[in-house]
């Protein structure tokens, strides 16, 4: 119990960024639907063509719609030469209207074909305009119908809001995420209780203001309207509290390393004076713009990542040699300051059982291409579609009877089931050693080196506050300390969170207090 109430100590800000975006996307959603229901109940040809489309939209999946406008975006902003944010708001505000529109349209148009003909012929005969016979007219009969659309429509919009956490945007989905790749069932808990308790409570206030409009009660869809408004006004609250001026946003990726090391860079600056706060759950496919935009000031990325993502390059130098040619890369193509490697590398590795490889005398990749058509390969999010897999598939020709992506901390449930032979593995993650895993020799050299970097954004690289509060961090991270952490956050049992794994990591490495 005392980890749950912990828990929801972290939802009242992030319940303030979940209501202002599904307020906003619902709000944009009606005042877009209204015009189209009416174009289509008075033009069926039209209505038809409408309604396809936003049916349509409802069959592509809200996480791809979030993520489908990360590049239109940035194409977007490309065009005018810069200013529109790809992350963030903006792509999550359009993707949840988009959602927002089909109940609504599709309720309005409902509600108008289904009036009595009678009571427009009526209408006319007493001399009403169109326009007068839609507000004093149609509007208080399509009303209750209308409202039942939009009350589906918000259900709609704050449930999907969750996954706004994927293209940068603070939601309640921040404490499901991290606590699914964690197994912080507190913390996952919290997060949809809150935001079962959101989406239920404004379904009853809207609920209320249908009865009321139905039943002819002005009080009662007058009160639900104001208790709504006082609820928004209530649930943002923490949003408008002021700020000194020197907050900092810290990115991570999804997985436990990610959020250590994002708490204890937040520790470092928290302790230099400034005001921290993190976004969680970043894709690599956005964190690096995220970076270079502003989103985020500061976080840690793999070399690999970096040099066969943004850099899209495709040989395989030498540690050394790649890191400075990213840190040159960074600083002339955006200003991204890269202050160094941490001292370990967390690389894709594959991995199986020890004892099953050894029964099946496979040491290295170079040994699984003749398994691997009766293998099962289980895989972290990204991998199946980054490049190094394509590189590894070129280089070895591997050809597995499956393969699934898991969350990284399923991918591991996997294979220690039964349900998977070989994983996607990282190398510096504790659970390899814990679980008796053998990791493949890459005689090929197909996958890169992926030490860890320090980036930070092109506006903080000259604060030499801030980057002195992190140097100390530079080439002092060894690759055990880092294993032993991650198993602290990632083992079954005495599980501890990345608060407290962090904080042990900083005494470990015995790093100077930050001046």
């Amino acid at each position: 119990m005392s980890d749950f109430l912990a828990a929801l100590g972290r939802v009242p800000p992030l319940l303030a960024q979940h209501v202002l975006l599904s307020a906003a996307a619902l709000l944009l959603g009606i005042a877009i639907s209204l015009p189209l229901a009416i174009l289509a109940a008075r033009r069926p040809h039209a209505g038809r063509v409408i309604l396809g489309i936003a049916s349509l939209i409802q069959t592509v999946p809200s996480l791809a719609l979030l993520a489908l406008f990360y590049p239109l975006l940035l194409w977007l902003s490309a065009l005018v030469g810069g200013g529109i944010p790809a992350l963030g708001f903006l792509p999550s505000l359009i993707a949840l209207t988009l959602y927002a529109l089909l109940p609504i349209i599709r309720n309005g148009v409902a509600g108008l074909t289904g009036i009595d003909p009678a009571v427009q012929q009526a209408a006319k005969a007493v001399g009403m305009t169109p326009a007068q016979a839609l507000r004093l007219v149609e509007a208080p009969l399509v009303a209750p119908v209308l409202i039942a659309g939009i009350r589906t429509a918000a259900v709609w919009t704050i449930g999907a809001a969750t996954l706004s956490t994927t293209v940068g945007q603070p939601s309640l989905g921040d404490m499901i995420f991290a606590g699914l790749q964690t197994q912080n069932w507190a913390l996952v808990l919290a997060g949809c209780a809150a935001a079962a308790a959101l989406a239920l409570g404004v379904d009853a206030l809207i609920g209320l203001v249908e009865r009321g409009i139905a039943r002819r009660r002005r009080w009662l869809w007058l009160g639900a309207t104001l208790a709504l408004l006082a609820g928004l006004a209530a649930a943002t609250a923490p949003m408008w509290r002021s700020d000194d001026g020197n907050v900092v946003t810290i990115g991570a990726k999804n997985f436990s390393e990610q959020y250590i090391l994002a708490r204890l860079i937040g520790d470092r600056l928290t302790r230099a004076g400034y005001c921290v706060r993190y976004r969680d759950g970043l894709g690599s496919a956005v964190i690096y713009g995220a970076l270079t935009s502003g989103a985020i000031d500061v976080y840690v990325d793999y070399a690999g990542t970096l040099w066969t993502g943004p850099m899209r390059r495709r040989d395989v130098p030498a540690p050394a040699t790649m890191v400075r040619a990213i840190g040159d890369w960074t600083r002339a193509s955006s200003g991204v300051a890269s202050l160094g490697p941490l001292g370990f590398e967390n690389a894709y590795a594959f991995a199986m059982r020890g004892d099953d490889a050894a029964r099946r005398g496979i040491a290295s990749l170079a040994d699984l291409v003749a398994a691997a058509p009766d293998l099962r390969l289980a895989s972290d999010l990204e991998f199946l579609e980054r490049p190094e897999w394509a590189a590894v598939r070129r280089a070895y020709p591997l050809r597995f009877a499956k393969t699934t992506p898991y969350a990284p901390t399923f991918m591991y449930r996997a294979l220690a089931s039964g349900e998977a032979d070989v994983i996607s593995a990282f190398s510096s993650d504790g659970r390899i050693a814990a679980e008796h895993l053998r990791v493949l020799a890459d005689p090929r050299h197909a996958i890169p080196s992926y030490d860890a970097l320090l980036l930070v954004a092109p506006r903080r690289a000259g604060d030499a506050a801030f980057t002195a509060a992190l140097a100390p961090l530079v080439g002092h991270i060894p690759v055990t300390a880092m294993r032993e952490a991650n198993y602290q956050v990632d083992r079954d049992t005495a599980k501890r969170t990345p608060e407290q794994a962090a904080d042990w990591l900083a005494r470990r490495l015995a790093l100077p207090a930050p001046r």
